[in-house]
């Protein structure tokens, strides 16, 4: 049975206090653990050498618009748990509406949610590179960049990193 048009007004004066209760049920049943500790938004990654010096390297070979290149650099998602902009911990309950903002020096900018970058959901391998095909980057594309295994095209392959900040979605 089709809900009356007479009602439609009244329920749409509703919907921002359903939705708001909905939002404010706690992310925890009796008997589970708490929620996670509330993160500073937004949160600014340090991106300089000491920041990267104690994490592991990788590297990875993508197509870099018609180039194959080998590139290296730390992971993303441990240079952020160790900034503590990212839990260690898997993500859940408000850590997976935040997201990374990545911007460049000419202003270029690329997004990622944090879920995407969490090994136990999205997985997803992205490298902020400083050497690709064995030398330091150009200044042209250095001297940091993003490089994402499995993107199909660069687009989000931000040169010039000159900002990481984590931010909540409001």
């Amino acid at each position: 049975m089709p809900l009356p048009r007479s009602l439609l007004p009244a329920l749409l004066l509703t919907l921002p206090l359903w939705v708001g209760a909905q939002d404010a049920r706690p992310d925890t049943a009796p008997g589970r653990a708490s929620p996670p500790a509330a993160i500073a938004s937004p949160q600014v990654v340090p991106l300089d050498e000491a920041a990267r010096a104690t994490l592991e390297r990788h590297d990875v070979v993508f197509d870099d618009h018609g180039t194959t290149r080998r590139c290296e650099g730390v992971s993303l998602a441990a240079l952020l748990q160790a900034s503590g902009a990212m839990p260690v911990a898997p993500l859940r309950g408000g850590d997976l509406t935040r997201y990374v903002l990545v911007s460049a020096r000419d202003g270029y900018r690329a997004l990622f949610s944090l879920a995407e970058l969490d090994p136990t959901l999205g997985g997803r391998t992205v490298l902020l590179a400083d050497r690709c095909d064995d030398r330091p980057l150009e200044a042209t594309r250095g001297p940091l960049r993003l490089v994402i295994a499995g993107d199909t095209r660069a687009a989000r392959s931000v040169r010039q990193v000159e900002r990481i900040v984590v931010v909540a979605a409001p």
